[in-house]
């Protein structure tokens, strides 16, 4: 049984121009200054060069802590994992901005460090954010964003990727706020004021599991309504702004109780291997009514480009029908997180004529304590780029029964 590759870490600044007409991010990161500075970890198997470069980005995430990527690089693969601007605070996170971000990467791979293929890897949200950035790179269009600031992509003259991996990636996140918020919530300035007959978490609620059909239509009505009332607010409020002329430019705001996705407490709905009860942030009644969630703090321009069904530029399966370039698409058939059916309808969606669609049978979304399933994920996904020229990769190195073959 061979050794796993000793991976190196090395510390990332990349630097781009833009000027903004106030700061959206705390500090030095933002583009108040007329710049934007970005951080990310690029990690190496050591003694080991590549041609190809494979990016992780997140929106609003760091990607080097999660077992996935690593594991890649201990079977051979360059990674990098990318900060945006927002990283770690999606408060005010603009989804067209965080594409200028990317391509800065993506740049700098290409010129400073000299990468000949670069390979998108979409984990999670970073699945929507990488066809996002593919569709614009290919064909670019949006000079605004959707609460009309302008962003010129076209000018940014983003640089395409040669393949994308779609790993447990879900198809956006105004698709997901759109299933998961509580439709219960009456009062957006009070979150106890709900209605009983639309609250999963309600004893009263005479809706129990397994829930009929009738049922999941109305709480799905329910559900794209109070977006669409709250995104109403949002729009109305920042063309308030915009009227005043003054110097107040945005707003923050709280949008309470956004995990209620029945799904997560019927195994009926979207059949697959999850655990009924449990999300990937823990007890869904207990993430629906605390502090951290989806849009639970959001700004109005963020509101209107990452949460808005209606209004974002970042909805993956309309992104995917623009990408042209090999795609793999792996589902996790346990995952806590992305719903079972987002993975097919992605790779449904997708426009590429190289494409596969795979799952990992029993994968949760992190991999947590599943070492063999995560070695299949890694496997699945470096073979297939090795047989499109995308890198030279070691066999299975220990990680589980499918073990074989060489080391690094």
């Amino acid at each position: 049984m061979s050794e796993r590759c000793e991976v190196v870490p090395d510390w990332v600044h990349v630097t781009h121009v833009e000027s903004s007409e106030f700061r959206e991010v705390y500090g030095f990161a933002g583009g108040g200054h007329g710049s934007v500075n970005l951080e990310g970890i690029r990690l190496r198997p050591k003694d080991r060069p590549s041609q190809t470069l494979i990016v992780y980005m997140h929106p609003a995430s760091t990607l080097q802590l999660l077992p996935l990527p690593r594991a890649m690089v201990e079977r051979g693969a360059h990674v990098l994992c990318a900060g945006s601007r927002y990283a770690r605070n999606d408060t005010p996170l603009i989804m067209e901005k965080v594409l200028l971000d990317l391509g800065a990467y993506i740049r700098h791979a290409r010129e400073i460090w000299g990468y000949e293929r670069v390979v998108l890897a979409g984990w999670s949200g970073g699945g929507s954010l990488s066809l996002f950035y593919q569709s614009q790179a290919e064909r670019p269009t949006i000079t605004r964003t959707p609460a009309g600031d302008p962003v010129d992509i076209p000018g940014a003259k983003l640089i395409a990727a040669d393949a994308m991996l779609l790993q447990a990636a879900h198809i956006s996140r105004a698709v997901m706020l759109r299933d998961w918020i509580d439709p219960s919530v009456r009062d957006e300035n009070n979150p106890d004021d709900r209605d009983p007959a639309l609250d999963l978490y309600d004893p009263r609620n005479p809706n129990q599991p397994p829930y009929s059909a009738d049922f999941i239509q109305r709480f799905q009505a329910a559900q794209l309504a109070r977006v669409r009332r709250r995104t109403a607010w949002v729009k109305e409020t920042l063309e308030q702004l915009k009227a005043r002329g003054g110097n107040e430019k945005e707003r923050g705001f709280v949008t309470h109780r956004t995990m209620a996705d029945p799904r997560f407490l019927d195994a009926a709905l979207e059949p697959n291997d999850r655990t009924i009860g449990q999300c990937y942030l823990g007890h869904p009644e207990t993430v629906n009514s605390g502090p951290v969630g989806l849009a639970r703090f959001s700004t109005l321009r963020a509101w209107l480009s990452q949460w808005s069904i209606d209004d974002t530029n970042a909805e993956g399966e309309r992104c995917a029908a623009g990408v042209t370039v090999p795609l793999l698409a792996i589902e996790n058939t346990a995952d806590d997180a992305v719903p079972q059916s987002h993975m097919g309808r992605l790779f449904n969606a997708a426009g590429s004529r190289d494409k596969k669609l795979t799952a990992i049978k029993g994968a949760t979304h992190y991999y947590v304590g599943q070492p063999a399933l995560l070695n299949e994920a890694v496997t699945t996904s470096l073979t297939w780029l090795a047989a499109r020229g995308l890198g030279e990769y070691e066999q299975a190195s220990g990680y589980g029964p499918q073990a074989s073959g060489l080391g690094c």
